[in-house]
């Protein structure tokens, strides 16, 4: 089908509403929502789970399954009804006209086929190309998309490929017959911050180069101040507030969009001095929305009789370019008023040190490369010479790029797998080689760890109580049940739910209720030191707030050391002391938080913090996006570690950096770094973090 010129908007969705049908009743997913996208134009989608801004998307690309339905308004792509299109219509339309890239890359490749075939199929498909043309384009938009070696990519399968690589692939699929309107529903939430940055940065060159339209869905606000023009928040099904990305970011006009702000952690934000706020109550579900605003029972402004008496509709917001908000009292708020700060935490003291690891090295063993496990046995070598030290009511953050590490540590530390070499010593006493059978229960007690995914670490056949009081029968806590029952409620209390959730089973809890009992569960033991790992990550950006305040209200009370394992480093500079930066296995920077986040930087820090996506309009950033990708710890580079990336290298004098491992260096107060860079390198390097000039 040729594609039709248009001069209007590119997708105008009016009043748009979306129902899910099961037997038992009618779900509206969105009401009312619209919005328009203009040619060119980067139109952000933002909200926390659940709101329906992928619902928007599925409505756009028609694919709403079985139960989906529009059941009001209109969708318009360049100014044709895609609602009244016939399938045969809407299937050219997708893929030449409309692409949409996914979430999960691997969900949208074959894993049977080569990345070429693949590629190619979509010219000769949708503009009929010839095999040759369809190749020649394919190699093109490959090396477009960044990627190394087109002709090896082409000729490879979707396996061999890292998760940054596969996410290439996917947008260079979906760009392959340059689309007017390309949808991005979440499409960097699986990948390390590093690549994300370079996926970015990618997406926007390829805006403008092809003048691709875009929707991008996301529910981090900084994603969204790099990469779009325009915002649109999402609570609950509805738009509530919409406008340019300076205008809503701003001179906010929804108290939903003020509480997603004060909820997330921006430079300045003090764990002790300025808290983040959480927004209070939970998402309602979509048959239990309240009458009138649906934000109403979470909202500070909150009117009885009014907020909650009608429908409320969008507002335009005088001055701006075309700024809504869904709010009835939005010019009688002061929105320049501070919030309303809870009591100034004190700062806990650091006791005596807790954990002390010296030198430890874990390497795994894997077969060779025949099928059969033929040929020479290699080694990967996950973690090396790890030397570092935590105290008691300190939290030691441990950041770095996925395959650095970090989780190997925290399974030797736990004891799911014992050490190479070295030492782990907690008050002294040596654990690296016992596994966590042989433990006794004290340490086990002691040493615990809160899980990434909270819906894949509660067993889903026993209630809350049931599963907490477990672990204090293995803790040996309490004499008998009545006992261990108190101690389970006081669990219960400590991180903030209800008593009556012990009788919940785990499906009837949302993710962060979900993630309060497995820090209930690791502390069931008086736990002292707690292995936290990215215990935020799956969680929307309002419950991380409370999830994070909760951890660290509990460790004051408690004194707990908490290792604290994140890729996320705007959390991490809200809440930790000192800052452990891996990186292929070995610690290449080590210091306080204010060290760490500001020069010099080990060349890998400076990259990794250029990388955050940060939610404020007075920042400026350097931008410095990594190339390549973190070589395999089995085969890793000759000399330093991050040679083969660094942008630093060419300043050593000869080739140190290639040949030579850098000595651990102790700089000012505590702070090391592993760097061939000289002293006067160091201090010339600049901050990449800076509030911008008004």
């Amino acid at each position: 089908m040729a594609k039709w010129d248009y001069d209007g908007p590119i997708l105008e969705i009016d009043s748009l509403s979306i129902s899910f049908f099961t037997r038992l009743r009618e779900i509206p997913a969105v009401m009312d929502f619209s919005c328009v996208v203009q040619p060119g134009e980067a139109m952000g989608l933002v909200g926390e789970s659940g709101c329906g801004k992928s619902t928007v998307a599925l409505g756009v690309m028609q694919d709403l399954g079985v139960n989906g339905k529009v059941v009001g308004g209109s969708i318009k792509f360049k100014g044709r009804e895609l609602t009244e299109m016939s399938d045969e219509e809407l299937r050219d339309l997708r893929g030449s006209e409309i692409a949409m890239i996914y979430q999960e890359p691997m969900a949208s490749l074959n894993p049977a086929m080569k990345i070429g075939k693949q590629l190619i199929e979509v010219p000769m498909i949708h503009e009929g190309a010839s095999k040759k043309e369809a190749w020649d384009l394919a190699l093109q938009v490959v090396a477009d998309v960044g990627l190394p070696d087109p002709e090896r990519i082409m000729k490879s399968f979707p396996h061999q490929l890292s998760g940054g690589q596969q996410q290439r692939i996917v947008i260079a699929m979906a760009l392959m017959s340059k689309p007017s309107l390309l949808i991005l529903d979440e499409p960097t939430t699986a990948l390390d911050v590093t690549v994300e940055a370079g996926i970015v940065e990618l997406v926007k060159e390829l805006g403008k180069k092809y003048g691709t339209s875009m929707l991008f869905i996301s529910h981090n606000l900084g994603l969204v101040l790099e990469t779009c023009d325009r915002i649109c928040v999402m609570y609950s099904g509805e738009a509530v507030e919409t406008g340019s990305v300076a205008d809503v970011f701003d001179k906010m006009q929804h108290p939903y969009t003020q509480a997603l702000f004060r909820s997330i952690p921006l430079p300045g934000a003090d764990k002790n001095a300025r808290p983040l706020i959480a927004i209070p109550g939970n998402f309602p579900l979509p048959h239990e929305r309240p009458p009138g605003c649906n934000f109403g029972p979470r909202c500070d402004y909150f009117e009885e009789g009014r907020c909650n008496a009608q429908d409320i509709s969008m507002h335009t917001v005088p001055g701006d370019d075309r700024h809504a908000t869904r709010c009835l009292k939005f010019q009688e708020i002061d929105w320049d008023e501070p919030p309303i700060l809870s009591d100034k935490k004190e700062k806990s003291d650091m006791g005596d040190v807790v954990v002390k690891v010296d030198q430890l090295k874990k390497y795994y063993e894997i077969g060779g490369k025949g099928m059969f496990g033929g040929g020479q046995p290699r080694v990967v070598k996950a973690n090396e010479t790890l030397s570092f030290e935590a105290r008691e009511g300190e939290t030691l953050a441990i950041v770095g790029e996925s395959g650095c590490g970090k989780s190997t540590f925290a399974k030797v530390l736990m004891g799911l797998e014992t050490a190479t070499e070295g030492q782990i010593l907690i008050d002294n006493k040596s654990i690296q080689d016992i596994p966590i059978e042989s433990r006794d229960t004290k340490t086990i007690a002691d040493v615990q760890m809160v899980f990434q995914n909270p819906f894949d670490t509660l067993n889903p056949s026993m209630t809350v109580g049931r599963q907490i009081i477990r672990a204090l029968e293995i803790f040996g806590v309490g004499k008998n049940t009545a006992e261990r029952r108190d101690r389970m409620l006081q669990l219960l209390d400590l991180v903030k739910l209800p008593r009556a959730f012990a009788n919940r089973m785990p499906r009837q809890l949302s993710g962060g209720q979900k993630q309060r009992v497995g820090i209930a569960r690791a502390f069931a033991g008086d736990a002292r030191i707690v292995v936290a790992d990215e215990p935020v990550s799956a969680l929307d950006v309002s419950v991380q707030a409370a999830v994070t305040d909760l951890l660290m209200e509990i460790q004051r009370e408690h004194k707990t050391t908490l290792l604290f394992i994140s890729h996320d480093l705007s959390i991490v500079r809200y809440l930790s002391d000192r800052v452990m930066v891996m990186y292929l296995g070995h610690v290449v920077e080590l210091g306080t938080t204010a060290q760490v986040f500001s020069p010099p930087y080990h060349p890998y820090t400076e990259a990794l913090l250029s990388a955050v996506p940060i939610a404020d309009t007075k920042i400026s950033k350097k931008r410095i996006v990594l190339e390549g990708d973190v070589p395999s710890a089995v085969n890793p580079p000759p000399g330093c570690p991050f040679q083969t990336r660094c942008r630093w290298k060419t300043r050593v004098d000869g080739n140190l950096c290639e040949t030579e491992m850098p000595p651990m260096r102790a700089l000012a107060d505590g702070h090391q770094m592993k760097c061939h860079l000289s002293d006067k390198e160091l201090s010339e390097m600049e901050p990449v973090i800076e509030l911008a000039a008004e």
